[in-house]
């Protein structure tokens, strides 16, 4: 479906829509309102109906002809924001935003067919970082996946009018939200219609709408050039693999980031099977590659002085005649050898390829992204990721880029104790440890192993926030979220202005 947003100066009571949007403040002595049209009671209707302003707390008041909307949308925003509050205060203001946004456009627009195709949103955006917050919220929570409906039931298209004078902002929230949609769409795709070489043909048609330089490799390639881990993934599987590198650049960019993104297009475990209800979402393992084209692609309208390559290691682990065994003995990309003790633990392998083979670009900044563990979910829950690092001062400030963006991450540490559990009696290094405490740390330091010398890298675990198995909530829907787009997007940004430790203009 398609989501257009707006921009409008004028009255919103007066706006032709099929509803108001307008949003309600929980305040110590009841509800306070953002908007008091004059020709409605609105405080009394909504006092009559229980309204507390409580977040995303959904109150509908019929305007009876009174105004050109037929219906208010009243919208729960939770505690006023403080005028001089901290950053975190801040940043945890703008996140109810766009929940409230969302969680509005999603009731009027959810049903199939929607039931308002033309919302007007009026929730405070008298601010640059309000305005775009309100605008991703609203055009987010009016997603709907619909590749697979029939005409009768697919939902329609919709329109959103976002009252603000900062365009600008406004369509940064759009760009975002056009990357978030495209990893969601990619993700909720069925695996039989998104194996390697379809994955890599978006990739491809998404580099020539943006202007980004792409090149994919093959599995002839790939055996070629020594991608060991991707190959051996994607052995088993009638659907061959495939790399995919992306490069943003600029003119006048002060380094070069690297993005890695996990991209198994379903995963059943290989050999090492996993039970049937836990590939039920397999299709989603795949978000991390997805995210890091999304990313890229943002970037590039947006355009940041910095220059981006994005690495889209591609394959279907399935358990073929041919498929790679437990015990095996692998090669990744640069030479280091590997034990594969588990064929489940796929994602590192061909993200080890990737780290490898960034050495070539020169990065000042290596990010990999992916679905990586279930363990992630086990220490953080599924809405929060988990980022580890080469530093514990590079895992804070990644953290940092993702809650400014408006995404939960938590740093974690990489013990060196539990490094010990990945030697192998016959390679340089296996794939999973014999103790299962620790896993999500536990692959984050094998995938340490293949990051350039001297590159500062940072890995994010988004096994949980990158699919919602739940019902939807905010401007999240169920099934693929578009997880750490933002974040990648923000770390971009902050390189491109010397935020980020390790970029040149700090100097380190």
């Amino acid at each position: 479906m398609t989501v257009t947003l707006l921009t409008s100066q004028s009255a919103p009571t007066a706006t032709d829509a099929d509803a108001l949007i307008t949003g309600v403040f929980q305040g110590p002595d009841g509800p306070v309102l953002t908007l008091a049209p004059d020709d409605i009671d609105l405080m009394a209707a909504l006092t009559a109906l229980g309204a507390t302003g409580k977040a995303e707390e959904i109150t509908k008041v019929p305007t009876g002809g009174q105004l050109a909307p037929p219906v208010i949308v009243a919208v729960g925003l939770g505690p006023e924001p403080e005028a001089a509050g901290a950053d975190t205060e801040r940043q945890a203001y703008l996140e109810r935003l766009r929940r409230a946004a969302g969680a509005a456009t999603r009731d009027l627009t959810g049903g199939t067919p929607a039931r308002a195709k033309r919302v007007a949103v009026a929730l405070p955006a008298d601010e640059p970082d309000e305005a775009e917050a309100v605008a991703l919220g609203g055009l987010l929570g009016s997603y709907a996946f619909r590749k697979y409906r029939t005409a009768a039931s697919a939902p329609g298209d919709v329109e959103l009018i976002v009252y603000t004078t900062h365009e600008d902002a406004a369509d940064r929230a759009r760009i975002l939200a056009d990357a978030m949609t495209l990893v969601r769409d990619l993700v909720n795709t069925a695996p039989a219609d998104m194996v390697p070489a379809d994955l890599a043909a978006a990739a491809e048609q998404a580099a020539a709408a943006h202007g980004l330089g792409v090149q994919v490799l093959d599995e002839n390639e790939l055996a070629k050039e020594g991608f060991g881990g991707i190959l051996a993934v994607g052995m088993g599987s009638a659907h061959p693999p495939r790399l995919v590198r992306l490069e943003y650049t600029h003119p006048h960019a002060v380094g070069t980031v690297v993005f890695a993104g996990k991209g198994i297009t379903f995963d059943s475990g290989g050999l090492s099977l996993k039970p049937p209800k836990a590939m039920e979402t397999m299709k989603a393992d795949m978000s991390g590659a997805a995210a890091v084209l999304a990313a890229v692609q943002a970037i590039a309208e947006l355009g940041p002085a910095v220059n981006v390559v994005g690495y889209l290691p591609l394959a279907e682990n399935m358990p073929g005649g041919a498929a790679q065994r437990p015990s095996d003995v692998i090669t990744i990309y640069g030479g280091k050898t590997v034990e594969v003790l588990n064929t489940d633990a796929e994602g590192r392998l061909v993200l080890a390829d990737a780290l490898a083979r960034a050495e070539a670009d020169g990065p000042s900044l290596l990010i990999d992204v992916a679905t990586l563990t279930g363990a992630q979910t086990v220490a953080l829950g599924t809405r929060t990721a988990g980022v580890m690092a080469s530093d514990d001062s590079l895992a804070a400030e990644i953290a940092d880029a993702a809650r400014r963006a408006g995404e939960a991450m938590w740093p974690m540490p990489l013990p060196e104790d539990l490094r010990k559990g990945l030697d192998s009696t016959v390679a340089d290094i296996a794939n999973v440890s014999g103790d299962r405490s620790g896993g999500m740390l536990v692959a984050g330091l094998f995938l340490r192993e293949f990051v350039p010398a001297g590159v500062r890298w940072a890995h994010l675990d988004i096994a949980g926030p990158a699919y919602n198995e739940g019902g939807p909530y905010g401007y999240v829907a169920k099934g693929g979220t578009g997880a750490a787009v933002r974040t990648l997007v923000q770390i971009a940004a902050d390189v491109a202005e010397g935020k980020l430790a390790g970029s040149p203009a700090d100097g380190k």
